[in-house]
Formats: structure tokens, C-alpha cells, sequence
């Protein structure tokens, strides 16, 4: 049997409630506070929870995805240039168990403020591929983008587009990670490749990493 993680957060609740009992014990996220990574600094509206899924939660959410990446090769253009080196598909039906396990990051990043695309992008981005400078289109996403980082820890980007400056950031894998407002709209953000891969001055070899990524829709304009 299916579930669908549902645009309405409220149906997600009563499904994972109703119908899921958790699989594992609480992650981390459910004993200390959110908040946005000590040091260095991050942008306005930019936050990680490290450690967000345990191992064995990270496996389950893999053997949901893969089997769809078996047949599929790399691609190393895309439609506006953004990645390269990548799989993409979107998912509305998922298992009971990682329905469970996305209902913790649909209630962690939008709660009951926004509703959210019931359709979860997943990102295979190969070991030499990488993400460029880009900031998602507004036609299509809301105010909030929030993801887990899983396979590999990597380094993400960020330059704002006014004034240049730039911050770089540390997602470590299992991580959950995001991005809200003015980092949203106002930052580019990428994903470095394993050679410019450097944090603190320590390089931070890159693997293959998957990201699952959740949105909110844009509001209406009235």
C-alpha cells in the first residue's frame, strides 16, 4: 500500500497519526531547538538540523528512490544550465514508513502556515557532478525550500546577488536544511564540485548525494 504526502499538511498529520506508527526511535530534531548552524554565519533564513534521520531512516528513503535512478543515466546539461551531472524525478506516492519520515520534514519546515506541493523532488547528483549558481524560479516555489541531504556530506554556496558577498555552508549527510525568505530570494545558492569542495580550508570530499526537496506553492497574488 501507498500514501501520498498530501499539499494540505493538516491530512498529512492525520495520515502518519492515523495510519503510520513510527519506525524509529525520535530523531534529534525532536529533542533540541531548530535553529540555524553556529559559525560561520549563514544567511538570513537559512537553517540546518544535523543528524536529521538516523542510518537506517536514510536507507529506507534510499530503497524508495533508487529503483527509479536504476535505468537512468547521468545527464550532464540541463534545461536552464543549473546542474550537471544529475537524475531528477518528482514523487507523490511513497511507502508508509518514509511517508512517516516526510511528514517530520513537511511539519518541521512549514508546519500549518503554507500549503505545500504534494510533488517531492528528488535530486541524484552523481560524485563529478554539481549544482551552479541559481535561484529557484518563483513561478513555481513559495517562500520555503527545504531538503535532506543524504549519501554525502557537501559545501553549499551562497552569494548575494546585490552585494556579493558570499558564505559558504556545511551539509553534512542525513542533514535537513532550510531556506526561507531572504535567502530564498535574495541569494544564489549552488552546490560546489569535489575539487572547489573546501570548508574552513579542509577539503570536504564529495560523493554521490541525493537530495529530497519539499516546497511550498507561491502565494496568490490578489
Amino acid at each position: 500500500m501507498t500514501w501520498t504526502v498530501c499539499s494540505q499538511l493538516g491530512r498529512v498529520s492525520r495520515l502518519a497519526k492515523a495510519k503510520v506508527s513510527r519506525p524509529t526511535a525520535p530523531g534529534p530534531f525532536e529533542r533540541r531547538r531548530f535553529a540555524a548552524p553556529s559559525a560561520p554565519r549563514p544567511p538570513d533564513g537559512f537553517g540546518v538540523c544535523e543528524e536529521f534521520v538516523s542510518l537506517r531512516e536514510e536507507q529506507i528513503l534510499l530503497d524508495e528512490v533508487e529503483p527509479s535512478f536504476r535505468k537512468m543515466k547521468f545527464q550532464f546539461d540541463h534545461w536552464d544550465d543549473a546542474i550537471h551531472g544529475y537524475h531528477e524525478i518528482e514523487r507523490e506516492k511513497w511507502s508508509a514508513e518514509a511517508a512517516s519520515l516526510l511528514h517530520r520534514v513537511f511539519e518541521t519546515a512549514f508546519g500549518t502556515r503554507s500549503e505545500v506541493s504534494p510533488l517531492i523532488h528528488i535530486l541524484d547528483l552523481d560524485a563529478h557532478g554539481y549544482i551552479k549558481p541559481h535561484v529557484d524560479s518563483i513561478k513555481f516555489c513559495g517562500n520555503t525550500i527545504a531538503g535532506l541531504s543524504l549519501l554525502s556530506t557537501c559545501v553549499i554556496r551562497f552569494v548575494h546577488e546585490g552585494t556579493a558577498e558570499q558564505m559558504d555552508m556545511l551539509l553534512k549527510r542525513r542533514s535537513f536544511y532550510i531556506m526561507r525568505d531572504k535567502v530564498r530570494y535574495m541569494f544564489t545558492h549552488e552546490i560546489l564540485k569535489n575539487e572547489e569542495s573546501y570548508y574552513e580550508g579542509k577539503h570536504i570530499p564529495r560523493s554521490r548525494r541525493i537530495a529530497i526537496i519539499c516546497r511550498n506553492f507561491p502565494e496568490e497574488k490578489t
